[in-house]
């Protein structure tokens, strides 16, 4: 299990050197001066900075309490996981995995030395309890390649204690603004020393962690490339929360998948499917990669909310205990594949295959097009797939045929689902109206496929029950129920379909 912490801090920077006094500061009972530490770090990225483009920072630190290794990846602005490993000569393995989507096969070599003195204060309750810490740093930064150089600034850094209320951190920052202090124009030390330091054959004048503007799209093209763009940046964040085995990271990881395959067969006349279908068939080969956790996931938390709602006279048999036994063996052999799969080759060509495709992007004429024509046209073709095959499913019998339209109707509502959000920021209310029809139908389909296969499980769990001599009631139980659960489903389906025909604009 990795060493993680969840950092909230804020960085401020002023024209004098040392700390204000925040005596007084709302919630703060006292101020204790914790001394002088020195601290030395070397931060570590591949030579084109993927790491720092990222806003990723991995650094071996000497001096302090938490010496050691430290992998900070971004969650907001102004938080961050810091993932911390023991010293050691070399980049540990674990956090070598936890960069692979970025750095894929490039070397990490060492980018920049920061060398710190750092005045530090502790903000605490009338218990002693620390709230938050305080601190100035004077840094000097040395670029370790090319032709860099060094620089040197003071920093004022304030960071919430384990479990703190970020209202403090408003507190704090009112009294540094009184005293004259401004936040820091660079996100963390290493962007600034990046910045600062750069040779001035890359970037001529010295940058403080600014970022080009990103131009507003304009054409079909700019929408959909903007869109598939944003999927690819949340696989790639999305990997170490995978690894970490973070909460709902494989699913949102295996949504970003689909969205972009659906996106690359909704809008086959904007980009080329010659080239975008063989990346289609590798993000297929993802999720579905991806799925063997997640569906895992979602039919062991079924099973145990459905145990848990039955009352106790309808428990029979070591029933919890089989469940348990089986999401155990299933998930443990499904997270080693998954681990194996994200440090394989192929998931890396992948990644790669996606640089390339949005770097150079097979443009067709119609992604010149007015996003109101060409995007709204490939919104209402999916749509209408999604209503023939609901129509379809409605007038079969329940049965074995519904449920396997009712399965095709999801996944065509999943697609025309994501060319609406692909389309929002162009068509506007009519696409998003569409989008939340689309989830809400696929919501309501999914539930009726997950009864599918939570049926499929329990049979399966009841045989092995029944062969090791245990009682199945419960079993057949729980399957009357998911019986009744898909029956509701069905019953709801035509009312709701009807409500969304009405309510479609596009």
């Amino acid at each position: 299990m990795a060493d993680t912490k969840r950092e909230i801090e804020r960085k401020y920077e002023s024209d004098d050197s040392g700390l204000p006094d925040l005596t007084g500061v709302a919630g703060v009972a006292a101020v204790i001066d914790k001394g002088v530490v020195s601290l030395d770090a070397t931060y570590y990225d591949t030579a084109d900075e993927r790491l720092a483009a990222a806003s990723i920072t991995l650094r071996r630190r000497t001096g302090g309490s938490d010496a050691g290794w430290h992998l900070k990846l971004p969650v907001a602005p102004g938080v961050r996981d810091e993932i911390r490993a023991p010293l050691s000569d070399t980049v540990p393995p674990g956090h070598l995995g936890l960069v692979r989507s970025r750095t894929r096969d490039a070397e990490l070599i060492p980018v920049v030395r920061l060398r710190s003195h750092r005045d530090v204060r502790h903000l605490v309750d009338t218990a002693g309890h620390v709230l938050a810490e305080a601190s100035a740093d004077a840094v000097h930064a040395e670029r370790l390649t090319g032709d860099g150089g060094a620089a040197q600034w003071t920093e004022i850094e304030v960071e919430l204690a384990d479990g703190g209320d970020p209202a403090l951190l408003d507190q704090v920052e009112k009294r540094l603004r009184g005293a004259g202090v401004r936040p820091s124009e660079s996100p963390s030390k290493l962007a600034r020393a990046l910045a600062e330091t750069a040779p001035h054959g890359k970037g001529g004048k010295k940058r403080r962690g600014k970022q080009r503007p990103v131009k507003a799209p304009r054409t079909a093209g700019d929408h959909v490339l903007a869109y598939l763009r944003a999927q690819r940046e949340a696989v790639l964040a999305l990997d170490p929360a995978v690894r970490l085995d973070t909460y709902d990271s494989v699913h949102r990881m295996r949504v970003a998948t689909r969205r972009m395959r659906s996106v690359f067969r909704s809008y086959g006349k904007v980009l080329d499917r010659g080239v975008t279908d063989p990346v289609g068939e590798e993000l297929k080969w993802l999720a579905g990669e991806l799925g063997v956790d997640r569906d895992h996931e979602v039919l062991t938390d079924r099973l145990t909310a459905a145990l848990d709602e039955l009352p106790g006279n309808l428990v029979a048999g070591p029933v919890r205990a089989r469940v348990r036994r089986w999401a155990k063996a299933r998930r443990g052999g499904s997270r080693r594949r998954l681990i194996a799969v994200l440090d394989g080759p192929r998931y890396l060509a992948l990644l790669g295959s996606l640089d390339a495709l949005l770097d150079d992007p097979p443009l067709l004429p119609a992604a010149s097009g007015k996003p109101s024509k060409v995007i709204a046209k490939a919104v209402r073709k999916d749509f209408g797939k999604v209503a023939a095959l609901v129509e379809q499913a409605i007038e079969l019998p329940p049965g074995q045929d519904r449920d396997l339209a009712l399965h095709e109707a999801r996944k065509k509502a999943k697609r025309a689902r994501y060319a609406a959000e692909a389309a929002v920021a162009a068509l506007g209310d009519p696409a998003s109206d569409l989008a939340r029809s689309m989830k809400a139908l696929q919501g309501l389909l999914g539930d009726h496929q997950d009864s599918v296969m939570a049926r499929q499980a329990l049979r399966e769990l009841a045989a092995v029950a029944h062969a090791a001599g245990e009682n199945t009631f419960t079993y057949g139980v729980l399957y009357g129920r998911e019986e009744h659960r898909a029956a509701t489903a069905e019953t709801r389906l035509p009312g709701l379909w009807t409500l969304m025909r009405r309510a479609t604009d596009l």
